[in-house]
């Protein structure tokens, strides 16, 4: 049986908003709620922190979760847990980002499932956006899928763009949780960023870039991701 782990890579100095993962949010910090939450689901052998921050490490580790320590310096959270992986023995490594507090079991289930399709090699989510403001916001980054849900496109950008208003169409919104072959994730930080990646700061970009789509599921709600304390009082509030 396929042994699937879950790694939730966790930088302290995040750029929008600094110490994001160690604010509180009810009795517990974001990072611990995105911790706790995963090891919630049952759904797998490991579920491990990778982070740069001896603070993260430490609130992890002393309230009873696993840490790992990353070695070097990182370009993305991908990179961080190719790092952490090297050396497990591990068949399907799912990236739960550290800003995900509302972690639940069944979309997480579902998108394991994917790799019952021996094509797929990564995995991710997304789910509806109906509210103008957000599919505006380059903060909420879209995506375009085929029809047998593979990626086209990700970008920060209204995609599609409306040039016929009447046309019907749904907008999709990518959620940054993705599971991979572990080959795959090897091999993807073994590429240089690529230019679409770079200009973007849409890691799974790189993954198009080299002609791999990603199996994309639709999922209800995945709750709020913390990148600006704007999403910490919306997350408070969902509380």
């Amino acid at each position: 049986m396929a042994r699937m782990i879950a790694m939730i890579p966790a930088r302290y100095a995040a750029t929008r908003f600094p110490a994001k993962l160690m604010q509180p949010l009810g009795e517990k910090t974001v990072i611990r709620h995105t911790y706790d939450n995963t090891v919630a689901t049952g759904l797998f052998d490991e579920v491990v922190v990778v982070t740069d921050s001896d603070v993260i490490y430490n609130e992890i580790v002393s309230h009873g979760g696993k840490a790992k320590m990353s070695i070097n310096e990182h370009q993305s959270g991908s990179d961080r847990i190719a790092e952490a992986v090297a050396d497990m023995d591990v068949d399907i490594v799912l990236n739960v980002q550290g800003d995900t507090p509302f972690v639940q079991k069944k979309p997480l289930e579902a998108l394991l499932k994917c790799f019952n399709d021996p094509t797929v090699q990564v995995a991710s989510m997304m789910q509806v956006l109906s509210k103008k403001e957000e599919i505006e916001d380059p903060n909420f980054v879209k995506v375009a899928v085929d029809r047998n849900m593979n990626s086209l496109m990700f970008s920060r950008s209204v995609i599609p763009y409306p040039r016929d208003t009447e046309a019907p169409v749904t907008y999709y919104e990518h959620i940054g949780v993705y599971a991979f072959r572990k080959q795959a994730l090897i091999d993807f930080t073994n590429w240089p960023m690529t230019p679409l990646e770079a200009a973007e700061k849409v890691e799974c970009l790189r993954y198009l870039e080299y002609g791999i789509p990603l199996r994309m599921i639709v999922v209800d709600y995945m709750g709020i991701e913390i990148d600006t304390p704007a999403d910490l009082e919306r997350a408070a509030k969902l509380f």
